[in-house]
């Protein structure tokens, strides 16, 4: 269980946002975040929509069809999310 997971319980949203969290400064897709989470492509498709509308999420284009995804580390709330994460897994580390 993820430090996140911990404090808030499991959800989709938390999943796919700590997902991206790990993998800031990449771009990935849909199908890349559904498959790094195990949740389901709809799943993702209606989690990052809240994300994207608070500009945590930045949404590209591949091609026609292929939507991409980026985390905004320019912000602030994408800033104090980062720095939640971190402190918060460091405070779990050193209490196991």
């Amino acid at each position: 269980m993820n430090s996140l997971e911990k404090v808030f319980g499991r959800t989709a949203q938390l999943i796919v946002l700590e997902c991206l969290i790990k993998s800031r400064g990449t771009t990935t897709y849909l199908s890349g975040v559904a498959e790094e989470t195990k949740l389901s492509h709809s799943s993702v498709a209606r989690v990052i929509e809240p994300l994207l509308e608070m500009n945590i999420v930045r949404e590209g284009k591949m091609g026609k069809q292929i939507r991409t995804f980026t985390l905004n580390e320019d912000n602030e709330m994408t800033k104090i999310l980062i720095r939640f994460y971190e402190d918060l897994g460091n405070l779990i580390n050193k209490r196991v």
